[in-house]
């Protein structure tokens, strides 16, 4: 396939790190800033639901340094999610994200996630009822297909759909998404990618903003896939590795500032850490989304085994840092 020449305008959404329930927390986006300055960064899908009737300030909370980032939302009433489109945008999102790519039985039974999938027109609602009450991007997120509704003609009338009701971006996880008989974690391995599917549907919607998600484990890869389509979407590499998103502002944003150091990050955290410890947080709810920062490198076991074993100690503080640190410097000294 012939490449062309991509479109887009959305802040960050060059490059960005997926939506990931009980991982990209706020903890986890800080420590992803001090990594990448400019990619996007999203929330965890959080319900329309739980952001009407719950704890609306906790789950709209997050650090100025987080710009630019989106919140992603569960839902399928086009009216709450107008409502909550509004709330993003009044507490400072910079982008609102629709979910229609989850296969969880929990969202399924919401009427929301890939199910969606199989109804396109609601979608185009909830897309226009947001956009007609807010001014940031409003975005959907999406598989290839679910179930045995995999065709690239189903797959177009929904991008049609979306595209129809003025969504700014579509972000397609190039797999499908089977609701019934495997577990969300069986979706994101068992079914196969198909890259070519979601280039061909960026050639028939040239004017609409499209990023592609699904395997993407470098960066040499995303360049690749930015012949083909606006953006790309990093999901578990860059939590497992987020070190690989280290170059990302000097290959794809133009920032040449230096890029850090892992050993810089980790600096850069302990202010952070500290202010957390302060108020009555625990190590770990930090120190889990670092555990992956010496993925691959000397020492990097010993780092992490410090991390895993001694900040879930009641009184684990900046020391067991320190002692996770000392185990991996002197590696990088002979490395």
């Amino acid at each position: 396939m012939s490449s062309i020449a991509p479109t887009h305008a959305l802040p960050g959404a060059r490059i960005s790190v997926a939506p990931m329930m009980a991982w990209t927390t706020p903890a986890q986006r800080y420590f992803m800033r001090r990594i990448t300055r400019h990619a996007l960064l999203y929330t965890e899908m959080v319900t329309t639901g739980a952001l009407i009737h719950g704890d609306t300030a906790r789950f709209l909370a997050f650090h100025a340094d987080e710009h630019p980032i989106a919140l992603q939302l569960g839902g399928s009433d086009p009216t709450a999610m107008a409502q909550c489109a509004v709330l993003a945008e009044e507490h400072g999102f910079d982008e609102v994200n629709i979910n229609v790519g989850c296969p969880s039985d929990r969202v399924q039974n919401g009427t929301f996630g890939a199910c969606l999938m199989g109804e396109p027109q609601r979608v185009a609602d909830c897309v226009a009822a947001m956009k007609a009450r807010v001014s940031i991007p409003v975005t959907v997120k999406t598989r290839i297909g679910i179930d045995n509704h995999d065709s690239y003609a189903f797959l177009h009338a929904f991008a049609a759909a979306a595209n129809e009701a003025g969504a700014d971006q579509l972000i397609v996880h190039a797999r499908k998404a089977w609701l019934s008989g495997l577990s969300p974690k069986e979706n994101r391995d068992i079914p196969p990618l198909d890259y070519a599917r979601v280039h061909a549907l960026k050639q028939d919607f040239p004017a609409l903003s499209m990023s592609i998600n699904g395997g993407i484990v470098d960066l040499d890869t995303v360049a690749a896939q930015l012949e083909h389509v606006d953006g790309v979407m990093i999901g578990r590499e860059a939590y497992k590795n987020p070190y690989v998103m280290a170059d990302v502002d000097r290959r794809f944003f133009a920032d040449d500032a230096a890029t850090p150091s892992r050993a810089q990050i980790v600096e850069a955290m302990r202010g952070f850490i500290a202010d957390h410890l302060r108020c009555g947080g625990a190590l770990k709810d930090i120190t889990r989304h670092m555990l992956g920062l010496y993925h691959g490198q000397p020492g990097g076991r010993a780092w992490r085994r410090v991390l895993s074993e001694q900040a879930y100690k009641p009184d684990a503080g900046l020391n067991v840092l320190d002692t996770a640190v000392a185990r991996v410097e002197p590696m990088e000294a002979v490395a």
